[in-house]
């Protein structure tokens, strides 16, 4: 299913029978709304979502550069679809411009699982999306402009904590998983969105018209092709995509013959990046990797999920808006008003939604999850909708929490989000009030 050499595929700019030649520049040609399926000799290729083989579902194009070939809405690399338009209209990318696939197989096999066919178990992802080189490449030697939504790569992470951890003697090198300096050696894969729109309304429990409605109003009616192609049943919306961080065999991840640890994690660019301690982010990320090594390290697998959803998928700046008015609340930053706040500002506690979240681990054909590092109520039973067992959940350490960010947790363990049932971890309403981190004269 991988190859390193890639047929020969036409020049760049050219086209297919029936097409109209483009423009060298976005300015020589006249604009063509695409409210109603082009006219000419060149059809775009179905797809027939969750088929059972690559060829049967057929290809996701979402590239412009022939137009007619298009068969989803929107484009694809998601908000960095923006970038590229930029780049074209400055006339540093050619607007015909396609990637040389040579060499870009991924690093590591992840097959075709059980759990790819079929229109309800992967809905927010193309699990083909790795494959395409190899699975279309008669379609690419014919012009055809597909691309990979999915790469897979090898890499070291340095996190400085695991240098701290290992001088501690929680965990401990082996050379392989984790390196004396305390680097450690992974997988990693970016996966961009791929919406197959009649999935993600039957996720949501809403209506596939009502989906539609939303997304074409609510985006400032960006995506016109949402009220006018019902043909078209796969989005490519413009938000950030997954990384998956693999420790170990990648293979055990779908037979589970060996144990699994896995953090699925939410972005915090503050925390995570930066360093932040108003949440637990950072040090949550960190705990989960040092399960996932100690898994890998008993011969099983370690799998971080980080998912591009900042600030519960409200963004930052809301984020941020939040933080002020907690730290301005008259009665000083309480673990009481930490739900309230978000609330005041966003209109809604989160919008992460992991219905959606589970697709991931059907596309790597997880089953089992032997230790999950989270403390999430919401993560745990999207897992269990999908018949996705979690033997154990790990929550985070106490000593792990910085001073600032007990309001954050306080507030989720009274509002019932997991614990582990000791004494230390037990948080009663009465409590919140006590519980007040920083104000701003203190940052």
């Amino acid at each position: 299913m991988t190859s390193d050499k890639l047929p020969d595929v036409p020049p760049i700019g050219h086209n297919l029978p029936g097409e109209k030649p483009l423009g060298k520049k976005p300015d020589q040609t006249h604009i063509v709304l695409s409210s109603h399926p082009r006219k000419g000799n060149v059809s775009a290729p179905e797809i027939h979502w969750g088929a059972a083989t690559a060829k049967e579902r057929g290809p996701v194009i979402g590239s412009q550069g022939n137009p007619q070939q298009r068969n989803v809405i929107g484009v694809h690399s998601g908000a960095y679809g923006v970038y590229r338009a930029l780049a074209i209209a400055a006339g540093k990318l050619s607007p015909v411009h396609r990637p040389d696939l040579t060499n870009t197989f991924p690093s590591v096999d992840i097959p075709p699982q059980p759990q790819w066919q079929g229109s309800e178990r992967i809905v927010s992802i193309d699990p083909w999306g790795h494959l395409v080189a190899a699975e279309f490449r008669d379609e690419i030697a014919a012009g055809f402009d597909i691309r990979p939504t999915i790469a897979i790569t090898k890499a070291r992470i340095q996190m400085p904590e695991m240098q701290a951890a290992l001088a501690s003697g929680r965990i401990k090198a082996d050379g392989h998983i984790l390196l004396e300096n305390g680097d450690a050696n992974v997988v990693k894969a970016a996966i961009e969105p791929v919406w197959y729109l009649p999935g993600i309304a039957k996720r949501l429990g809403i209506s596939e018209t009502q989906l539609r409605r939303a997304l074409f109003e609510q985006t400032g009616a960006m995506f016109s092709d949402l009220i006018t192609r019902h043909d078209r049943k796969v989005f490519l919306p413009p938000i950030g995509g997954i990384t998956l961080y693999i420790f170990g065999d990648v293979a055990n991840l779908a037979t589970g013959k060996n144990e699994i640890a896995c953090r699925v994690h939410d972005e915090c660019n503050g925390s995570d990046v930066f360093g932040s301690d108003i949440c637990t982010c950072r040090p949550y990320l960190v705990h989960g990797i040092e399960e996932c090594i100690l898994s890998a390290q008993r011969g099983g697998s370690g799998l971080i999920v980080y998912n591009r959803k900042e600030g519960r998928a409200l963004g930052e700046v809301v984020k941020f808006l939040v933080y002020n008015a907690r730290k301005r609340n008259p009665a000083g930053d309480t673990a009481a008003a930490y739900f309230e706040k978000t609330e005041c500002v966003a209109g809604v506690q989160d919008v992460r939604f992991q219905d959606l979240m589970p697709d991931v681990f059907n596309w790597l054909g997880i089953k089992r999850i032997d230790r999950w590092i989270s403390m999430s109520n919401m993560k745990f039973d999207a897992m269990a909708q999908h018949g996705i067992e979690i033997v154990k959940r790990i929550p985070i350490p106490d000593d792990m929490i910085p001073k600032d960010a007990s309001v954050e947790m306080d507030a989720k363990k009274a509002a019932g989000y997991f614990t582990d049932g000791t004494s230390s971890a037990a948080v009663t309403s009465d409590d919140l009030a006590d519980t007040k981190g920083r104000g701003l004269d203190k940052y």
